[in-house]
């Protein structure tokens, strides 16, 4: 069983959200909260697997409340966006965030979203990750695009990639599990567009 939270300050949003979740017999509905404080503190009370945290409430917004419960390992954050916060969406991806859906979108989505979340997958909705590479490359010149949509930790991995360093190299140097970096080097693809990590170290080099 899949444990979720919700947070968003708008009640139509939350009753939406709530009533998709109750349909599955997989997952299960543990409440919501109306800012990003109310999430955090539900968050240490109620242990849930996801958390969907609306990108912009007030108090504290949902990238600060994501870094809290990443930070103390509460809970795997699940972005809820709009096609007109590019700016926020960069905040996150800085963060380390790696989990966005829009909220407009279909309730399959929604519930594809949540599962692959809970599996410590990544969720870039192919259109929303479109809209903010071009934003990101209008501004960006060399390894400016990588210091631009990756979180520290997925910079250092690129750094020892460009280096020559495999997958159980990095892991031991950063230590990690190769499980681990095998996940941050398919977050990082997915970030910058590029196809594997030949192309990773060849821009990397090229723009250093």
């Amino acid at each position: 069983m899949i444990r979720v939270l919700i947070a968003d300050d708008d009640a139509i949003i939350r009753e939406g959200l709530k009533m998709i979740i109750e349909t599955q017999l997989d997952l299960e509905f543990l409440g919501a909260a109306i800012d990003g404080n109310k999430a955090v503190e539900l968050c240490r009370c109620l242990k849930p697997d996801v958390v969907m945290l609306d990108i912009r409430m007030p108090v504290m917004d949902g990238i600060q409340a994501a870094q809290v419960i990443m930070e103390e390992k509460l809970s795997l954050p699940l972005l809820l966006t709009t096609f007109d916060e590019p700016d926020l969406i960069l905040r996150a991806l800085k963060a380390g965030v790696n989990g966005y859906i829009l909220k407009n979108s279909p309730a399959e989505r929604i519930l594809s979203a949540i599962r692959l979340i809970n599996t410590g997958g990544t969720v870039f909705q192919a259109d929303v990750l479109e809209f903010i590479r071009s934003r990101v490359s209008n501004n960006a010149t060399g390894n400016n695009l990588f210091e631009m949509l990756l979180s520290p930790r997925e910079l250092e991995v690129v750094k020892l990639i460009s280096e020559g360093l495999s997958n159980k190299e990095i892991g031991e140097k950063l230590f990690l599990t190769n499980g681990t970096v095998r996940n941050h080097i398919s977050t990082i693809l997915e970030k910058t567009g590029l196809e594997h990590r030949t192309q990773i170290a060849v821009h990397y080099l090229k723009n250093s």
